[in-house]
């Protein structure tokens, strides 16, 4: 088992700028920060070591921002492509949310998380690839499918 303390201490930055990066917010990323190690101290002992400790903390502290983002209710604009109309856009009534919310959960992976990200999180196209281990291009268009499956489903519905 590793030094908590010392973990702490070599990752701590790292860990936090992630998370500046995700939310934006220096108070969001000090929460999600504290919540991360929080996280990783109860459970440094199922560490594998499959991957670098600094990754599995950002995976962490992605997957605690996202869940921040859910107990919050943020929703924020993607920014559209130009001659897009969003469907992001007009969802400020409550049952067009809730019917969103619906066809999202029910929205396959990589799909609803690449959506989520871009959408909730706010992230840029060239780090949601990265954190999938894809490129920027693959992030684009996974994105801009799971917003047609997402339009498709709306209109049906």
């Amino acid at each position: 088992m590793p030094d908590f303390e010392a973990v702490y201490r070599q990752y701590f930055a790292d860990v936090y700028k992630y998370a500046l990066a995700l939310s934006r917010d220096e108070q969001t990323a000090e929460e999600v920060t504290q919540e991360t190690f929080f996280k990783a101290l109860t459970a440094i002992d199922s560490f594998r070591g499959d991957c670098q400790l600094r990754v599995w903390l950002c995976q962490i502290a992605r997957n605690q921002y996202l869940t921040l983002c859910r107990e919050r209710k943020k929703f924020t604009d993607a920014e559209p492509e130009p001659g897009d109309s969003g469907i992001e856009e007009g969802f400020a009534d409550r049952e067009d949310a809730r019917r969103l919310h619906i066809l999202l959960h029910a929205l396959p992976e990589p799909y609803k998380e690449v959506f989520s990200l871009r959408t909730f999180g706010e992230l840029p196209f060239s780090q949601i690839g990265e954190l999938f281990g894809k490129t920027e291009s693959w992030a684009r268009v996974t994105y801009f499918r799971a917003r047609r499956k997402l339009k498709e489903g709306f209109d049906g519905t």
